[in-house]
């Protein structure tokens, strides 16, 4: 696939064509792409396809592994299962079961505690609560009655979260705080949120990539294997569902795409449960086996010399004017509540002082999963000698940021609308508030590769795991003194400082989230950096206030 420009008027797009087989395009990956453009209504060139022998050899370095599941393995799998099609029987490709067993995994998302509570509240408003979903069934009827009031007051609630995000228009910000039986369920107490989409919640790349896939293999099923089709009840319900989202009917007809018309396929909460406790993980804490919860990993450190400690703050009183600042600078006006806009300002004061300090004239900076721009547009605002970028993939999040650039003025700051990971682009200074999980260790990896000071305030350690990319623990010292269960252990208590949480339950957290930001301190310290783990002031603007910064040496 390769793009040429024959005028100033006009840009061609040439795809590799092999053959075509009931409307569907080979290669495989150009009727993604065909299906891509037309769903964007891209018209900026013309598309021709060029006929060629061989399959095209595509490869995806520096990806994720569900990237490199979702744009490369799945549709090379389907493609190969639709040439072998003409067999009676053709095997159906394990990266389609891979993918249906990822679809019944619970979905984690940034402040997923709160969206689980407010599903909690909706299933107690409806009398559907997790006892009832580990009662055990006494009849086939009680059993499908059940899984379809459990499964509609799931959908109400993470549909309406999913298909919210379509729109420009958002809900308004509520201030109500849910009921203290809410408030204080534990958190193994509180139901799973369900995927809508391939990623979880939010309708995304993947998506769009895996639709044409999907539906040929689905026409395949129903035409040769239809008992089969009862063994991906998710993956069928993900294709009727994502034909609710704008403009996918249009550009599959378009695309010649005419939809299936599935039965519906029931997965009781039997099913599901089963299948959830096949995910790998750590230790629960209502594991008979599990004994002192993170206190025996702590003891097994400090034996090592390692203790929690936190550097001083550089300047815990400093504060931005908000008073004499533009309002659309502040964080009011990105659309949240008084209470959260005021910690919010008050994590703003933290990172906008310590990049301060550290930014010249001409640096470029990058603020890494943006948002709707808090900290890259306060920044361009005061630090007019410098250039920012904000990168975000949620196209809603970086309207906003936009609209509210535009009432500053500024000329200084430039909008990315992608993942991270495919930024390439040089800069000096990386920046990066409550960036969940793993995604703090992308930042600060992409800042090392670059030779880049960072300030990052990490988020969400439950959501740490190994990946391709990053082993935990990162550093040589931490990887001498614990296993990686022993790191998990940490990274699952360090997100235990929730304020509704009993103090010293907070207190054991917070150590806990100092402890494995320090094991990504000296991992960066191994590879040139002076590091420092600094805690936010003050420590109420966030139950996620630790500051990691590092400056090249």
């Amino acid at each position: 696939m390769k793009g040429i420009k024959k005028s100033l008027t006009e840009e061609y797009l040439y795809l590799d064509f092999s053959h075509q087989i009931e409307g569907c395009i080979f290669p495989l990956h150009t009727s993604v792409t065909l299906f891509l453009l037309s769903y964007c209504d891209c018209k900026i060139f013309k598309v021709c396809l060029v006929l060629t022998g061989a399959s095209t050899d595509i490869s995806l370095k520096n990806v994720s592994q569900w990237t490199r599941l979702c744009e490369l393995t799945i549709p090379l799998a389907i493609e190969n299962f639709l040439k072998e099609s003409s067999d009676q029987h053709p095997a159906i490709p394990a990266e389609i079961l891979q993918l249906e067993k990822k679809l019944r995994e619970p979905v984690r998302v940034h402040n997923d505690d709160k969206l689980r509570r407010q599903k909690l509240k909706q299933q107690k408003a409806a009398g559907v609560g997790p006892s009832l979903a580990k009662e055990k069934p006494k009849s086939k009827m009680h059993r499908q009655e059940l899984s379809e009031e459990l499964d509609s007051s799931s959908e109400s609630l993470e549909l309406k979260v999913a298909f919210s995000k379509l729109t420009v228009c958002e809900e308004p910000a509520t201030t109500n705080r849910e009921p203290s039986h809410i408030r204080k369920a534990k958190a193994s107490d509180l139901p799973p949120l369900e995927h809508v989409f391939a990623e979880g919640l939010y309708f995304t790349l993947a998506d769009i990539v895996l639709l044409p896939c999907i539906h040929h293999f689905l026409v395949i099923i129903c035409k040769k294997l239809s008992e089969k089709l009862m063994e991906f009840p998710l993956l069928a319900a993900w294709y009727q569902r994502i034909q609710e989202v704008p403009r996918v009917k249009t550009a599959a007809s378009q695309c010649g795409i005419q939809f299936l018309h599935l039965p519906e396929l029931l997965t009781t909460s039997n099913e599901q449960d089963s299948n959830l406790s096949e995910v790998p993980g750590v230790e629960e804490q209502n594991d008979a086996s599990f004994i002192g919860g993170p206190r025996p990993t702590m003891t097994k450190l400090m034996e090592k010399g390692i203790e929690v400690m936190f550097s001083p703050h550089p300047c815990p009183t400093w504060t931005l004017d908000w008073n004499s600042l533009p309002a659309a600078v502040s964080p009011k006006e990105g659309k949240m509540s008084s209470d959260r806009a005021l910690r919010k300002q008050q994590q703003l004061n933290n990172l906008v002082y310590v990049v301060a300090n550290q930014a010249k004239p001409g640096d470029r900076i990058v603020d890494f999963c943006s948002g709707g721009g808090h900290v890259g547009i306060v920044l361009a605002h005061m630090l007019p000698s410098c250039q920012v970028t904000l990168i975000e993939n949620k196209e809603l999040s970086l309207i906003r940021a936009k609209k509210r650039s535009d009432e500053l003025g500024l000329s200084n700051i430039w909008f990315i609308q992608a993942n991270m990971e495919y930024f390439t682009g040089m800069f000096n200074i990386g920046v990066a508030l409550h960036a969940c999980g793993v995604a703090t260790d992308m930042v600060i990896e992409h800042c090392i590769k670059t030779r880049a000071s960072f300030v990052t305030c990490p988020c969400c350690y439950g959501f740490i795991q190994n990946t391709s990319k990053f082993n935990f623990p990162k550093s040589e010292q931490f990887k001498k003194t614990l296993s990686y269960k022993e790191h998990m252990i940490l990274c699952r208590f360090a997100d235990q400082t929730a304020v509704q949480l009993p103090p010293q339950r907070r207190f054991v957290g917070k150590q806990c989230m100092c402890l494995v930001d320090l094991d990504r301190a000296r991992a960066a310290e191994e590879r040139g950096y002076s590091v420092q783990v600094i805690s936010m002031e003050p420590e109420s603007c966030s139950p996620k206030n630790n500051m990691i910064v590092g400056v090249p040496i």
